[in-house]
């Protein structure tokens, strides 16, 4: 039974560990003063419910056992904190959050010894920490102490008042501890990660802050003292300090980091930039010609304040009006589909390499969230995480507030079974509406957003009572109520979702299209809707005048 039970965390581990996309908005970038992080965790046969743990003291010499979500194979433990504060998702009830996206690096740098993979690592900084640098520091710190044991890592380490981005990886086998950087994003800006390093150069300080145990250069960098000096060791790096790159040294790019990943963040840099043209001449870049082209910048200045409604259509992107449109060609098939199906590389018949692109809207999401940390609110009801389970394109984006007490049934784990279908299920409802919909793309998608954007207009004007009110409440009366009416969200979300899949099935049997208004079936004719020009021409073109009218 162990054996299966360490086997089953091991596979969880290999195929979550890569496809994963975070966006990152400063307080000043965002339209409402609010700092905002994102999370597409991405992995077919992946299920992440919304996980709660409760803020507690605890005894002296108290241990935890770990068991999880990495490569270990028997139950190590580590000490607990004295203290540790709830968290909720991916955030504290300090309004503190952490997301991830993993890049590998280079794999004589993977210990499998260490403790901590990278799951654990931010669960535990989470409990550990009140501001993002707190939480950076813990995550120093654990890994110092117990060993790190994932591969290249990018984390978003956000608070109400910063928003930073770190790169750890580790030092190899036998040796404890990581290397890694972490840089502010300037609170104008914007940044973005998605399974690739992207940590260049960075500014560098003059010595070690001893009581913190690695570099400082306030307000704007932190990194491991041995960041440079292990590169030089392992031979990765032999030139001066001021030119050393953590990506060139840790995680250089290659064609797939490139086009499979940095073009996701190139979309979102090119939805938020007015000179479209200028984004556009990094294309070659994100194409893998490196040596004709400029690397996308670390961050960008917007050309408007993002709101979290912008961010939530930014998790859901396909490329759409840019070079890479996925609805364009042949390949997207009758109904103008942005879906592709995976592996991402094949070969066509006569042995040709090809690729499929990568969006950061895909069908393999196990769970999407938006992390919103708010200054001028009690912390409570300041950091909300809008969240669902499956592809950010095909769900609602539901409020969740850090400081509820229960997580909505919907969510949780023992209702969320990979095979097991259950209405009683997000992520299956999701998936049950999501795949009726993906091989009809363009004669069905109207109607899911229609249902996605009522839920979440209701949500936002909704929120403006909930924040109201939230002022008025004892802590003990607004996790109450912060609970009852996150519960009520969830089960509205499942009601609309039941709606519209019987909507669907209804709406479009047999390939037709009735009618239907307010998301019900309207009288009048049914219709056939057409297939995409560019794949009616494929077909013309491919057989001649089988089909051509005289």
């Amino acid at each position: 039974m162990k054996k299966l039970f360490f086997a089953a965390l091991l596979s969880l581990w290999a195929v979550s560990a890569f496809p994963c996309t975070n966006l990152i908005v400063g307080k000043k970038a965002s339209a409402d003063g609010s700092v905002m992080c994102t999370y597409n965790c991405d992995s077919f046969g992946f299920i992440s419910p919304l996980s709660l743990s409760f803020p507690g003291r605890h005894e002296p010499g108290e241990m935890i056992a770990l068991r999880g979500f990495g490569p270990q194979a028997s139950p190590r433990l580590i000490a607990q904190a004295p203290y540790t504060y709830g968290v909720v998702g991916l955030m504290n009830e300090n309004q503190v959050s952490i997301v991830e996206t993993t890049w590998g690096g280079r794999s004589e740098l993977a210990n499998r010894e260490g403790y901590l993979d990278y799951f654990t690592l931010m669960d535990l900084a989470l409990q550990r920490s009140t501001t993002a640098r707190e939480a950076i520091a813990q995550m120093h710190a654990l890994t110092q102490e117990y060993g790190y044991g994932s591969t290249g890592e990018s984390f978003a380490v956000c608070d109400p008042e910063e928003a930073w981005i770190m790169e750890m990886i580790g030092k190899g086998p036998g040796r404890k501890g990581s290397v890694w950087v972490a840089r502010r994003v300037p609170d104008d800006c914007v940044s973005a990660y998605a399974n690739a390093s992207r940590i260049r150069t960075f500014p560098q300080a003059k010595k070690v802050d001893k009581k913190l145990g690695f570099c400082v250069v306030e307000g704007e960098c932190m990194y491991s003292a041995d960041v440079i000096s292990l590169a030089r060791e392992l031979g990765f790096y032999d030139g001066p300090d001021a030119e050393f790159s953590f990506r060139e040294a840790y995680g250089p790019l290659d064609f797939s980091a490139a086009r499979y990943c940095e073009a996701r963040v190139w979309s979102f840099f090119r939805r938020h930039t007015a000179d479209k043209a200028a984004m556009d001449a990094y294309l070659p870049f994100i194409d893998g010609k490196f040596d004709v082209c400029n690397e996308l910048p670390l961050w960008i200045k917007p050309d408007k304040p993002i709101s979290v409604r912008d961010l939530m259509d930014d998790m859901r992107d396909h490329y759409e009006g840019t070079a890479l449109d996925m609805t364009a060609d042949v390949s997207a098939g009758p109904w103008a589909s942005p879906y592709r199906n995976q592996p991402v590389n094949f070969e066509s018949s006569d042995g040709t390499p090809m690729f499929r692109e990568r969006p950061i809207g895909c069908q393999q999401s196990g769970m999407t969230m938006v992390c919103q940390m708010r200054s001028w609110l009690p912390d409570a009801v300041g950091g909300v995480t809008y969240f669902n389970m499956d592809d950010a394109t095909m769900v609602a984006y539901v409020p969740v507030y850090c400081g509820i007490k229960r997580v909505p049934e919907p969510f949780r784990r023992e209702n969320n079974v990979l095979t097991e279908f259950s209405t009683e299920s997000a992520f299956w409802m999701n998936n049950f509406v999501a795949n009726m919909v993906y091989p009809r793309w363009s004669a069905m998608i109207g109607d899911l957003r229609e249902a996605q954007t009522e839920l979440e207009d209701f949500y936002a004007e909704d929120q403006k009572e909930v924040e109201a009110r939230a002022k008025e409440l004892t802590p003990a009366a607004l996790a109450d109520f912060l609970t009852a009416r996150t519960e009520a969200y969830t089960d509205r979300m499942m009601q609309r979702w039941d709606k519209l899949a019987r909507l669907l099935i209804v709406k479009h049997n047999d390939q037709i299209m009735r009618p239907s208004e307010n998301g019900a079936i309207a009288p009048g004719r049914h219709t056939s809707p057409a297939y995409a020009p560019a794949f009616i021409d494929a077909v013309k073109a491919q057989t001649g005048g089988r089909y051509v009218r005289p």
